[in-house]
């Protein structure tokens, strides 16, 4: 089901990576990323991917849940493996009419997948260990030395903050509906891709105005909305 999408969700927990500085794992995280997009030799992605499994073993999380992750990406990982497979120049290892896999453009489609692959595990080890609230101080207190040529560091930290804690909340709008219109006859499993796609446009409509009207309460004037979420989101920390 789609609530069991771990994107953007917190994992309390008491290790060493979940008490470290928000600033320190945001920072570590970027750093993390460029050097993923840096690596270009076996022995680069070798290091990249044994630091992960450090970090893993560091936080303590279960490691299928870190896996889990990659669920709602799966398909995007996919398809950029499929045209650097498909689209690549160079020795030829196997053709069919109009298809074409060279060695050089499989060796590029599962570098370019296993990017994706490692970006996604490294952010969602950030949101597992570090909570709403903390990331949100976190990244304003990075952000507050631009205070001085006028960026908003509060409202930024905290306008990136919810939308990264409302990808659950949709999530669970999105599964509540659909069990809805399952209730009501709807079928959502059965035909091709094209009637499933089509299956899923009664969802839409609902699925934008509880998003609108979620928007609308926190962009109200008194704030009573943003509030009370920031007390939930202390009272989880």
């Amino acid at each position: 089901m789609l609530t069991d999408i771990s994107l953007g969700q917190y994992y309390p927990g008491n290790s060493f990576i979940h008490k470290l500085d928000p600033r320190t794992k945001i920072l570590s995280s970027l750093a993390y990323i460029i050097a993923v997009f840096l690596a270009a030799e076996s022995t680069s992605y070798a290091a990249v991917i044994g630091f992960l499994f450090v970090v893993i073993a560091f936080s303590r999380l279960p490691f299928i849940l870190v896996l889990k992750s990659i669920k709602p990406l799966w398909i995007i990982i996919l398809l950029t493996l499929w045209i650097h497979v498909f689209t690549g120049q160079g020795e030829v290892l196997w053709s069919w009419k109009y298809l074409i896999i060279t060695k050089e453009g499989l060796a590029m489609g599962i570098k370019m997948s296993l990017r994706l692959i490692l970006l996604l595990m490294i952010s969602s080890i950030l949101t597992f260990t570090t909570s709403p609230i903390v990331l949100t101080d976190g990244i304003e207190a990075i952000l507050k030395p631009f205070k001085k040529i006028g960026v908003p560091a509060h409202e930024l930290a905290m306008m990136m903050t919810i939308a990264l804690r409302f990808i659950p909340t949709l999530l669970e709008e999105t599964d509540r509906i659909m069990k809805a219109q399952s209730a009501r006859g709807a079928d959502f499993a059965s035909g091709n891709i094209v009637r499933r796609a089509k299956n899923m446009l009664p969802i839409l409509v609902p699925l934008f105005i509880s998003a609108f009207r979620r928007a609308d309460e926190f962009s109200s004037g008194d704030g009573s909305a943003l509030l009370s979420w920031r007390r939930r989101q202390n009272k989880d920390a």
